[in-house]
């Protein structure tokens, strides 16, 4: 490999480990993600959804086909994601990441994020940082998610009533943790609404992101057992379902950053050029030999108008990462358009293995022949959250709307326009927040509908 191409990936490893510092407003990272509009419409509570209550959630199961309206403003826009280039555009890079899929309402250009970054990726810094001002962080900040949807058959033995079956399905499984922290000093400096210099002292952030890419290959447990059976009509829905999933886990890709950026003032407050030490160090590490597993398991009860609901979601959710490549990457200076020097070593025995947080979910539904009332409460990524959503049937159109509680309360709404008998097309809007922008935003997702009645 060319010195140019270590210094074009160095260049591309600093931006990711960058990004990290800045990417902390995940809490919308599972409906960014959904690939469900009437769930988001719903409410769509972070977490891992319980399996077995998506087997009878309103009446009907079905399966949906998202609409990635997103991808048309991302794919339009890819020149934002190459630091090499001059139109290069971090924060918008870092909003199209954060909800590729969906359209977000009043995205701008966030001025002062996109040339602080983009300074010092390009290496050009302003050694007065109060150049910067008017971009606030916060002191720390740990995220994480996990996306894994699989798509697949169940071979059942029964009837609708009363069946047992095995399901047989992949899907993608991507998860990802975050951290940070950021010195109160340089918070101060970017966060202030005057100027402000802090002679001869050292600041900046640190932390680390940790990203893992795989194919879940599931097998399953199904089955509806005929208990509360009863003469009324209304009950032709009770009983007991009952699932479990088995998620084979084959590794694609490991990332792992740790990063720290600092910034060493001289007597006036202002950036020294030739600091004592490198102001951008990188370790990073990768992989695409991975092996892992993890488990879900949930229950349902229907009695008449009422579902009830558990799971646990992620049960021995583990990766082992095997011939592992470290690389190290730094920037001797901030100014005068310095290079990165990326440094890769050689492939090592050394092993990985991850653990993921266990989700625990509950739900409780009402159904009446026009309405029904959702809520759900889960604990495990991003610690607690709930949603409370309404659904209103008016023949072909269904209407819909929730509150979410995720690090803050998210309003959503929707509707569902039933063409056929077992398809419909739903579309959601949902309140989001693009990066660095403190008024919140609506974005819209769209989604294909199948019932299976």
């Amino acid at each position: 490999m060319s010195y140019s191409h270590l210094l074009s990936a160095g260049r591309l490893a600093a931006l990711a480990a960058i990004f990290l510092f800045v990417s902390w407003d995940s809490s919308a990272f599972a409906q960014d993600y959904s690939f469900d509009a009437r769930r988001i419409a719903l409410g769509g509570a972070g977490g891992t959804p319980n399996q077995a209550s998506k087997l009878v959630e309103r009446q009907r199961r079905y399966r949906s086909i998202l609409i990635p309206v997103g991808l048309v403003n991302v794919l339009s826009n890819v020149r934002v994601f190459f630091p090499n280039r001059d139109d290069f555009d971090f924060s918008r890079a870092v909003e199209f990441s954060a909800s590729p899929f969906h359209f977000t309402f009043g995205r701008k250009d966030d001025l002062t994020a996109r040339t602080f970054f983009g300074d010092i990726v390009h290496a050009r810094l302003d050694s007065d940082l109060n150049t910067y001002r008017g971009y606030s962080m916060p002191s720390s900040v740990v995220e994480e998610g996990l996306l894994l949807e699989t798509w697949g058959k169940t071979f059942r033995r029964g009837d609708d009533s009363a069946y047992q079956g095995l399901y047989v399905g992949a899907g993608p499984y991507l998860s990802a943790r975050a951290h940070a922290d950021f010195d109160r000093e340089l918070r101060d400096v970017l966060g202030g609404s005057n100027p402000t210099y802090l002679p001869d002292i050292s600041f900046g952030i640190g932390g680390g992101e940790t990203d893992q890419l795989a194919l879940a290959i599931t097998g399953g447990y199904r089955a509806r057992f005929p208990w509360f059976e009863s003469g009324d009509p209304v009950a032709s829905r009770n009983g007991v379902y009952v699932l479990a999933n088995y998620h084979y886990l084959y590794g694609l890709r490991f990332d792992e950053f740790n990063a720290n950026l600092r910034f060493d003032t001289d007597n006036l407050g202002l950036v020294l050029p030739n600091p004592p030490s490198a102001p951008f160090a990188l370790d990073w590490q990768t992989s695409s030999n991975g092996r892992g597993m993890a488990l879900d398991f949930g229950v349902a009860f229907v009695i008449n108008r009422w579902d009830f609901g558990v799971g646990v979601g992620g049960v021995a959710n583990r990766m082992e990462w095997k011939q592992i490549t470290q690389h190290h990457v730094t920037l001797v200076s901030l100014f005068g358009g310095s290079e990165f020097i990326h440094v890769k070593l050689p492939v090592t025995d050394r092993e990985r293995r991850f653990e993921l947080p266990v989700t625990y979910t509950s739900d409780v539904a009402y159904h009446r022949e026009k309405w029904s009332v959702l809520t759900e409460f889960s604990h495990g990524f991003q610690d607690n959250q709930f949603r409370a959503g309404l659904e209103y049937r008016l023949g072909p159109i269904e209407l819909r709307g929730a509150g979410r509680y995720s690090q803050g309360w998210y309003p959503s709404a929707g509707a569902g326009f039933n063409i056929t008998r077992n398809f419909g097309v739903d579309a959601a809007v949902f309140g989001t927040q693009t990066f660095l922008e403190q008024e919140p935003h609506l974005g819209l997702a769209i989604s294909l509908r199948f019932d299976q009645r």
